[in-house]
């Protein structure tokens, strides 16, 4: 017989449900600007997927996890597991850790908190601006830059975070799925850094390259706990089609230097075009995030303009992405417009 499960996996609101969107204001789906998610709208053109790639099991003899080590950074490929997006390991990654007392922020990536609950862990809150985690903190978790805030914390701060943590016998789990939109992205990236016992790094293509549909990610740590890990996920985690797109994303390094310039461009012009109607935004290349107590108005009167952006509860508060074409920033500046007056 199969022992029942303990508790039900927590379910968390994200951005991109569009439709549910388009039904509860009744408008057609293919009319919305989806500014909820801050995903790259100008994502990686994918080469033709060649006919292999469906037909075969998924081979890790393809250098997948090499070509991830590279682009990222990492020590070599026995540093790096391709999972079905960084999703699936933080779902299995607590399991994995011995239960005990883990800090997370209070406003980041909504799934952590579930995720570590579940497991049995206690949930602190995380406070990034102290240099010393207290004492009875032995998990970590940091989203870096942070989702939905756009704090971006020093990989010096991180690194001493991490000795604390590893000196107690925990881990620190860092999110960089943000990170490759910004200059020089192997700068601060923790990445170099897991062969260090007691720390993981979560990355993601989905948010620069624009590749969310692949549904693949990477963690990086130690070959130990990503045996274990994949030990926990099976096997054939990432889909042969989505390897084949990521490896040509991860090798197309003028796409990657063109495509930072542009978003820092455009998220210059989002960022301004926020400022212009009272607000002050904090930013990253892919989204801007405001604090405001109308934010569930604004969200209303955005969307009956069919327009979509991310609302938090507390603080009150929206995330903008990035619009696709000339055409949806032409339409979501008139929309901003019009909402303003109406909230007053």
């Amino acid at each position: 017989m199969f022992e029942k499960p303990t508790a039900t996996p927590a379910l968390v609101a994200h951005g991109g449900n569009l439709h549910e969107a388009a039904q509860r204001y009744g408008m057609a789906w293919e009319t919305w600007i989806d500014l909820s998610t801050g995903i790259n709208p100008h994502g990686y053109p994918v080469p033709p997927v060649p006919a292999t790639a469906w037909r075969r099991l998924p081979d890790d003899g393809d250098g997948f996890a090499a070509c991830a080590a590279r682009y990222y950074g990492a020590p070599d490929a026995q540093h790096v597991l391709p999972v079905a997006g960084s999703q699936a390991a933080i779902r299995a990654l607590p399991a994995l850790l011995p239960r005990t007392r883990v800090a997370i922020a209070p406003l980041t990536y909504g799934e952590y908190a579930p995720a570590f609950a579940q497991a049995g862990h206690e949930i602190a809150p995380l406070d990034v601006t102290h240099d010393a985690l207290p004492d009875a903190i032995v998990h970590a978790v940091v989203v870096n830059p942070n989702n939905p805030t756009a704090t971006h914390l020093d990989a010096t701060r991180l690194l001493r975070w991490h000795a604390q943590l590893a000196a107690r016998g925990g881990t620190l789990i860092v999110d960089e799925a943000f990170a490759d939109a910004f200059d020089a992205p192997q700068a601060n990236t923790l990445a170099r850094a897991t062969d260090r016992q007691g720390l993981v790094v979560l990355r993601s293509p989905g948010k620069f390259f624009g590749l969310a549909g692949a549904r693949c990610g990477f963690a990086l740590a130690q070959p130990a706990l990503l045996g274990a890990l994949r030990a926990r996920l099976g096997a054939w985690t990432v889909s042969g089609p989505a390897r084949h797109a990521v490896i040509h994303a991860f090798e197309d390094s003028a796409w990657q230097r063109t495509m930072r310039v542009r978003l820092a461009a455009e998220s210059a012009r989002l960022v301004a075009l926020l400022r212009a109607h009272g607000f002050a935004p904090h930013a990253t290349p892919l989204f801007a995030w405001v604090t405001d107590p109308r934010a569930p108005a604004l969200q209303d009167a955005l969307a009956r303009h069919a327009v979509w952006t991310r609302r938090f509860d507390a603080p009150a508060s929206l995330r903008f992405g990035l619009p696709a074409s000339e055409d949806e920033w032409r339409r979501f500046e008139h929309a901003l417009a019009q909402a303003m007056r109406a909230i007053g």
